[in-house]
């Protein structure tokens, strides 16, 4: 709460300094701080049952609205499918959650065949992405299975989510060797990578409090030349260095950073904690080269999986599943 707080302080310091619009960032941190709660609630009472019903509710939303928020349909890879991606996402990491803390194998086992439903539902919809980083959460919530200390998992994690981070500021600041440049250039598309350098350039002219929540679009020229542009610059910690400066991109790490601070220190077993950790962790890879944190569902959806697997369930838990949780 004491993070969440400081979130939702400093972007109403950053918007009165400089005019800003902090409505779109408290909103976020709602969501989180609900989805938090009603995660850690429904963990307690129904470890299992929860933790499906999350993941049966991401692709029935992705299914029953396709572009979860209204607005410019903007086409990818620059519009809906980062949503889409972390949603899927989310869910698989809930589906193998709840299969971790199953005791029966025959529902063990249907659980993670729900988890390979949900990626196989990703290629079906042609999310690229989203298939890969529901295949990387089943992949690491097996062998989470065989982790006897979360803790080197969890630093593992927060390397993995901090090598990306550094990649796309290095791409920003056109710090890549060329050819490799050229690949990424390819894959991100050009624009992507301007509305980066624009984002960096904006970082740049306030260190410390950046030009205010909701001004990177009248300010961009990439943005505000772009026909249907959402104002946004498909980069979490890019938008949070140019709207709220280096104290921002601190605070969204130190968001992140809690959320595996708690699932590192949680009594529930570890490879619910370390799936958990790895969907999350997923979730902050698509956001890094997307737009997924600006929707309300995917907010939402991050701290429903955190309070879900930092909950203290009240029927206990398997036996064995708690002998394998052994906290570094």
């Amino acid at each position: 709460m004491v993070v969440l707080g400081a979130c939702a302080v400093w972007s109403l310091i950053s918007a009165a300094v400089h005019g800003g619009r902090p409505e779109g960032v408290l909103l976020a941190i709602l969501a989180v701080a609900a989805g938090y709660a009603a995660g850690r609630i429904g963990g307690a009472l129904l470890p299992v049952a929860a933790p499906c019903a999350g993941a049966l509710a991401g692709p029935a939303l992705t299914l029953a609205v396709p572009h979860l928020s209204p607005g410019p349909q903007i086409v990818a890879p620059l519009g809906h499918a980062g949503a889409t991606a972390a949603v899927l996402t989310l869910s698989a990491g809930a589906a193998c959650c709840a299969a971790w803390a199953a005791s029966a194998p025959a529902l063990r086992l249907g659980l993670r065949a729900l988890a390979v439903a949900i990626a196989l539902t990703a290629a079906v919809l042609g999310s690229t992405v989203g298939f890969v980083t529901c295949t990387a959460v089943v992949l690491c919530s097996i062998a989470a299975g065989h982790v006897r200390r979360r803790g080197a998992g969890i630093a593992g994690l927060v390397l993995t989510a901090t090598a990306i981070t550094a990649l796309t500021w290095a791409v920003a600041a056109s710090a890549v060797p060329g050819g490799f440049a050229s690949w990424l250039e390819n894959q991100l598309t050009p624009h992507r990578i301007q509305l980066w350098q624009d984002a960096l350039r904006l970082a740049r002219e306030d260190l410390v409090l950046g030009v205010g929540p909701g001004r990177f679009g009248e300010l961009s020229q990439t943005a505000s030349g772009t026909l249907l542009s959402d104002g946004k610059p498909h980069s979490a910690p890019l938008q949070q260095a140019a709207e709220q400066g280096g104290v921002g991109v601190l605070l969204l790490a130190g968001a992140f950073c809690w959320m595996l601070f708690a699932l590192w220190r949680t009594a529930r077993p570890a490879p619910v904690a370390l799936t958990a950790g790895a969907a999350l962790t997923a979730l902050a890879a698509i956001a890094a080269v997307g737009n997924a944190l600006s929707f309300t569902a995917v907010s939402v959806g991050a701290g429903l999986l955190a309070g879900l697997a930092t909950a203290r369930p009240i029927l206990g838990e398997p036996s064995k599943a708690c002998r394998s949780d052994q906290v570094s």
